[in-house]
C-alpha cells in the first residue's frame, strides 16, 4: 500500500510538472504584447520595455520558465493585469467561494447518487427505474447553466422563497474571516444568521452545479448494482441465508461503488473549470469568475495560476479516490498486493 501510495505521489508530480510547462508556453505564445495589455495602449515603449525586463520576456523560454516556476514554488504569480494586485492574494480570497461550492455540490451528488442509484436498482425495470432513468437523461441533458436560470427563476424570481445572488444578503455581516468558507466560520465564531444565510445561499448554485454529475453517477451505480447482483456469489450469499441488508450492503454496494467512486472523483475535480457560468448567473465572486475574467483580458499571471490551482486539484482528488476504492474493494488490494 505504501508503494502504491509512493508511485501515485511520483506520477502526481511529474504530472503537476508537464502541467506547468503546458500552462507556461500557452501563455507565452499568447497572440499580444504582454506589456502593452498590462500598461494599456497609451503607455511609452520605454515603460513596455522596463515591464519587459521586470517580467524576463526577453531571456530564452527555458530561462522564463525556471524563474517562473521558482517564484511559484515560493506562492508567488505575480500581479494581476486586471486587479493590479499580487494574484495570490486574489486567488486567497476568491478560491474559498468556489471551494465551498464544489464542496456543497459533491455533498448533492454523493446523496443524491448513492440514493437514486440504490433505488433504481433495488426496483430495476420497474416504473421507478424508468422515471429515475427519464429525469438521469434530463438531467445530463441539460446543462450547469440552464438549470442555475431555471432554479433562479423558478425560485428567486416567481416564488421569492431563496436568496439568488452572492454569497451572503446585503442585510446580513459576513462571519469572522477564518477559512473563507461562510457557513463553516459561522458555525465556529456563534454567528449562526450568517452560517444559515449563507448555507442558503449556496443551495440553488451547488444544485445547479450536481445535477449532471449526480444523475450521471446514480445511472453508473444502478448499472454496476444490477451486474453484480446476477454473479454467481450473490447467488451463493443469498442461498446461504443471509439478511438481505448485509448482503446489499457488504457483498453488493462495495463493490458495486467502485466505478461509481471514480466518476465521482473526476466529476469533483471538473467543478471548478465548470463553476464559471453558474457563478456568473448567481453573481457568485469565486474563481472560476476570476478565471474566466483573465482569459477575456489574457491576464496571463492569473490564467495561469488559476490553471494550476484546477490541475492540482485533479490530482490531489484523483489520489484520494484510487486510495479509497483500494480500501473498499479487496480485489483491488490484492491486485497491488501481487505487483
Amino acid at each position: 500500500m505504501l508503494r502504491f501510495i509512493g508511485k501515485r505521489l511520483m506520477m502526481g508530480v511529474l504530472v503537476l510538472i508537464g502541467t506547468s510547462m503546458l500552462i507556461f508556453v500557452i501563455a507565452r505564445v499568447v497572440p499580444g504584447d504582454v506589456a502593452m495589455i498590462a500598461l494599456g495602449a497609451r503607455a511609452t515603449e520605454s515603460a513596455r520595455e522596463a515591464l519587459r525586463e521586470e517580467l524576463h520576456l526577453n531571456d530564452p523560454l527555458p530561462v522564463q520558465y525556471v524563474i517562473w516556476l521558482g517564484n511559484v514554488l515560493q506562492g508567488d504569480f505575480g500581479n494581476s493585469f486586471i486587479t493590479r494586485r499580487p494574484v495570490a492574494d486574489d486567488v486567497r480570497q476568491f478560491f474559498p467561494a468556489t471551494l465551498e461550492l464544489v464542496f456543497m455540490s459533491g455533498v448533492f451528488i454523493v446523496l443524491g447518487a448513492f440514493s437514486l442509484g440504490m433505488l433504481a436498482g433495488k426496483y430495476k425495470n420497474t416504473w421507478v427505474d424508468g422515471l429515475i432513468r427519464v429525469l438521469s437523461y434530463v438531467g445530463i441533458a441539460f446543462p450547469a447553466f440552464v438549470v442555475g436560470i431555471v432554479l433562479l427563476l423558478i425560485f428567486g424570481h416567481n416564488f421569492q422563497i431563496m436568496p439568488i445572488l452572492g454569497r451572503i444578503s446585503p442585510g446580513v455581516a459576513p462571519p469572522t474571516h477564518i477559512t473563507g468558507f461562510f457557513v463553516l466560520d459561522g458555525i465556529l465564531t456563534g454567528n449562526f444568521a450568517a452560517a444559515g444565510n449563507a448555507f442558503l445561499h449556496l443551495l440553488l448554485p451547488s444544485f445547479a452545479l450536481a445535477l449532471g454529475p449526480l444523475v450521471q453517477s446514480a445511472r453508473i451505480l444502478r448499472s454496476s448494482l444490477v451486474d453484480n447482483s446476477n454473479k454467481e456469489y450473490m447467488s451463493v450469499s443469498t442461498a446461504a441465508g443471509l439478511p438481505p441488508s448485509l448482503l446489499t450492503r457488504k457483498y453488493l454496494l462495495k463493490p458495486s461503488a467502485g466505478p461509481t467512486i471514480t466518476v465521482m472523483g473526476l466529476d469533483f475535480s471538473a467543478l471548478l473549470g465548470q463553476a464559471f457560468l453558474v457563478e456568473r448567473i448567481f453573481n457568485w465572486p469565486g474563481l472560476s469568475r476570476y478565471g474566466i475574467n483573465a482569459m477575456l483580458n489574457k491576464d496571463l499571471n492569473a490564467i495561469s495560476a488559476v490553471v494550476l490551482i484546477i490541475g492540482i486539484t485533479f490530482f490531489l482528488v484523483n489520489f484520494i479516490v484510487d486510495i479509497i476504492i483500494v480500501f473498499i474493494d479487496p480485489r483491488m488490494r490484492i491486485g497491488r498486493e501481487s505487483v
